[in-house]
């Protein structure tokens, strides 16, 4: 009963991210769907994987980009 639940709530939140990519705050819908698909299922651990590696580079590049405006100004 807890799998089906899991999975279907993850299912859920994953497509929710995905319908709402296009709004601030929906990358974190896909996120926790992840989380919750891969207690079940291999392949979202390294979907996972990828979407945390792209939001690390991500937050690194805008850390420079502030940092570069910072000094500039």
């Amino acid at each position: 009963m807890k799998k089906i639940l899991r999975l279907s709530a993850g299912s859920l939140l994953l497509i929710a991210g995905i319908v709402l990519t296009l709004l601030p705050g929906s990358i974190l819908l896909v996120l926790a769907g992840l989380v919750l698909l891969s207690y079940d299922w291999p392949k979202a651990r390294g979907w996972l994987k990828k979407v945390q590696k792209t939001m690390s580079r991500g937050a690194q590049q805008a850390d420079r980009w502030l940092l570069a405006r910072k000094l500039r100004g």
